[in-house]
């Protein structure tokens, strides 16, 4: 299985796994699942703590690479969707991230309710 991980997701994988839900850190951590972090979440950690609100001592690029993950980078034909996208959902960090979620036939991975009123394949 192809997963995509929400930033929040990701950032708990590297510092506070306890937070994730057991049967969600059961498929991060499956072999034959593919686990992606997509630049999308590279660049909201970056502008988070940027604003400073987000205090990252990490180059979020290689401990997606130490962490086994693959980068998943954000592509026009991702982008599309969003213009049809109904607006449940207000970040466009996270508008982004269910857009390439589908647009990839990926399942995605995230503790926000908002995600589940998207056809998207959350887990």
């Amino acid at each position: 299985m192809k997963i995509l991980l929400d930033t929040h997701i990701f950032l708990w994988a590297l510092s506070e796994p306890d937070k994730i839900n057991p049967g969600n850190k059961a498929e991060i951590t499956r072999l034959s699942n593919t686990i992606y972090v997509s630049s999308i979440s590279i660049a909201e950690i970056m502008i988070k703590s940027s604003l400073g609100n987000l205090d990252i001592s990490f180059n979020p690029v290689e401990m997606v690479k130490k962490s086994g993950f693959e980068l998943l980078d954000f592509k026009g034909t991702d982008a599309l969707l969003l213009k049809e996208m109904p607006f449940h959902h207000k970040d466009p960090f996270d508008r982004m991230l269910i857009a390439q979620s589908i647009a990839n036939k990926f399942h995605i991975m995230s503790d926000d309710k908002k995600f589940q009123f998207y056809d998207c394949r959350l887990l």
